[in-house]
């Protein structure tokens, strides 16, 4: 995957569940302002084309082989549900793993998060969980 240069705001507008998808970036951008917003698109580890809003950016260290540039907070529209990527650690553990009981009907990754309709998130924990994020990291460029 790769940032692309597309207006996030088209995107946003023209995304099939584009009220959930605005809620969410509005929530985020919210709680993270200080993070830009880029689009990236291409192809996820598990094969799947995608395309992802990425929040601030980060060296993302890989389990295997070299660091990649990445970003801190990811938002994307899946043809089932919505997922939210959360590269924060706190403790040596995915902020996600150890907030999960908290964020509502959703279903969690290591570091997605994924729920069918924005009425199954938690918001009020998500957003304590977005701005603890933003806070653990501060290396992270806008």
């Amino acid at each position: 995957m790769e940032p692309v240069s597309e207006n996030v705001d088209a995107y946003l507008r023209s995304a099939d569940r584009a009220e959930e998808m605005t809620a969410l970036d509005a929530l985020i951008t919210a709680e993270a302002p200080r993070l830009s917003r880029v689009l990236w698109r291409g192809t996820m580890w598990g094969g799947t084309e995608q395309a992802i809003i990425g929040y601030g950016r980060m060296r993302q260290p890989r389990p295997r082989g070299a660091d990649v540039e990445w970003f801190l907070i990811g938002l994307a529209e899946q043809s089932k549900h919505l997922s939210v990527y959360l590269n924060a650690v706190e403790d040596g553990r995915y902020l996600l793993k150890q907030r999960a009981a908290r964020l509502g009907r959703v279903k969690i990754g290591a570091a997605a998060l994924t729920f069918t309709k924005l009425e199954n998130l938690e918001q009020a924990e998500f957003r304590s969980m977005i701005a603890r994020a933003v806070e653990l990291h501060p290396e992270v460029q806008g």
